[in-house]
């Protein structure tokens, strides 16, 4: 084999082997017949792996489930999630093509916490999307920031949010925009 066919090979089988987010849209639309989440949380050690659609239909008890899971830990308020950011976490992490559990570092926050966590941080919005229960700050161990806020933003569905620094994503299902590094 020359030199030449060697590296056209080498070639081949990295842009084979390239992840692709050309199917984000299409999940998002009910490209898939199921959609699944899973998460833990540090703080509460509590963990949640559930299908919450199936075929075209929420899972009333499994929403339920993760809008429980995805609460103000520190109040124990619980508040109904937007299932939008839901479907664009499902979506992000089928696309990175992981078996691991996104670390939950916050779902909803009541309006006390977001206060207590604004005067302790510049990074926190007077009027955060937390607050409505349409955004998350995850992580996962095995891929980079860049990894996974660019599967978020293949989704094409909400805000994604960088947070190198502090190593997690911010992901919502607001108007389509992206911030950090």
């Amino acid at each position: 084999m020359t030199r030449r066919g060697l590296l056209a090979a080498f070639a081949a089988t990295t842009v084979a082997a390239a992840p692709t987010f050309s199917n984000a849209a299409g999940f998002l639309r009910g490209g898939g017949d199921i959609r699944r989440i899973r998460m833990y949380s540090g703080r509460t050690g509590e963990r949640l792996d559930t299908i919450y659609w199936v075929e075209g239909n929420y899972i009333k008890d499994a929403v339920k489930e993760i809008n429980a899971f995805m609460r103000d830990w520190r109040t124990n308020d619980v508040k109904t999630m937007d299932i939008r950011t839901i479907d664009i976490m499902a979506a992000a992490h089928n696309l990175l093509d992981v078996n691991e559990p996104y670390m939950l570092l916050s779902g909803y926050r009541s309006p006390a916490t977001n206060a207590m966590l604004r005067s302790r941080s510049r990074g926190v919005a007077k009027n955060s999307l937390h607050m409505k229960g349409q955004a998350a700050d995850l992580r996962l161990g095995s891929r980079s920031v860049n990894q996974v806020a660019k599967a978020a933003s293949a989704c094409r569905a909400g805000g994604v949010g960088r947070y190198s620094g502090s190593n997690f994503v911010h992901m919502d299902c607001g108007p389509v925009r992206t911030w950090g590094r």
